[in-house]
């Protein structure tokens, strides 16, 4: 009866067997790193920013933003920042938005509108990286006000929440109705 329990014991402890995380794989883009200087009392002291966008290519974005003294950390706290701030869109068999939207974050605003199939991302800056990130692949999006890098990528991000499809739309007339 020991040699059984010893036995069991062994499988819970191989180190070979691995176990399997069924966590997402996300694609990570970097908009911007800039460079940024806080003068203090002792001198300039130097930090980087990181604006990244990261997605699955299957309806999942999200935006992050991070500083830190060096790139790669700056790099690697944007990114965590931008796992928190996920969001789901809906996608058409065509790949491509639902219906015509307006997003809108600070001075920046954001026009996307559906395209047919083949036509491509047809956008332009954050907003095509926040788009391709995301798994669009037929889009056409126009960007107006602020040239601003972080604020055009948020606003594209609202613009995607502001989507909807056809079956909650049908379920908020349902609710009213009643």
């Amino acid at each position: 009866m020991s040699t059984s329990l010893k036995q069991i014991n062994k499988l819970k402890k191989n180190p070979r067997r691995k176990e399997q995380v069924n966590e997402p794989k996300f694609v990570e883009r970097l908009i911007k790193i800039s460079r940024v200087s806080k003068v203090t009392k002792g001198g300039k002291k130097l930090s980087f920013r990181a604006i990244v966008v990261l997605g699955d290519e299957n309806g999942q974005v999200g935006v992050g933003v991070a500083k830190a003294d060096d790139v790669v950390n700056a790099f690697k706290k944007a990114k965590t920042n931008g796992k928190k701030n996920l969001i789901r869109i809906p996608l058409t068999k065509a790949l491509s938005i639902p219906h015509n939207v307006i997003g809108k974050f600070g001075a920046c605003n954001i026009i996307m509108r559906p395209s047919i199939e083949g036509s491509g991302v047809i956008a332009g800056g954050a907003v095509r990286t926040v788009l391709e990130v995301a798994g669009v692949k037929n889009v056409i999006a126009k960007q107006l006000g602020s040239d601003n890098l972080l604020n055009n990528a948020r606003a594209a991000i609202d613009a995607l929440e502001n989507l909807t499809t056809k079956s909650q739309v049908s379920k908020k007339r349902d609710i009213i109705l009643k």
